[in-house]
């Protein structure tokens, strides 16, 4: 079978799309944005390490960006694989096309 990446898509963008990872993120996220809501104290501290995250994020990607970009056609050579990887276990464990609920 040939891969479902393109170019332009990696592998993590794929597996973010299934539908059992998609609908479990989606669940976490409803849940960890109720925990905020309904706990005042809880709320301040989710964002001062969703700031911290997003800093820390930001700094690390500033001083990994040259080596990215050296080390590119190996990432795409790995990313490649991954996606064929990937194509094999969805075609062998279909339970993966399927919300967490189902």
């Amino acid at each position: 079978p040939t891969s479902l990446c393109h170019t332009q898509e990696n592998v993590l963008q794929r597996v973010l799309q299934l539908p059992v990872v998609s609908s479990t993120c989606e669940t976490l996220q409803r849940k960890y944005s109720s925990t905020k809501e309904s706990h005042p104290l809880m709320a301040s501290v989710c964002e001062v390490y969703e700031r911290g995250v997003q800093g820390a994020g930001a700094l690390a990607m500033w001083g990994m960006e040259p080596v990215v970009r050296r080390l590119e056609p190996q990432f795409a050579v790995a990313n490649n694989l991954a996606c064929r990887g990937l194509d094999h276990l969805e075609e062998k464990i279909p339970a993966l096309q399927y919300p967490v609920d189902k």
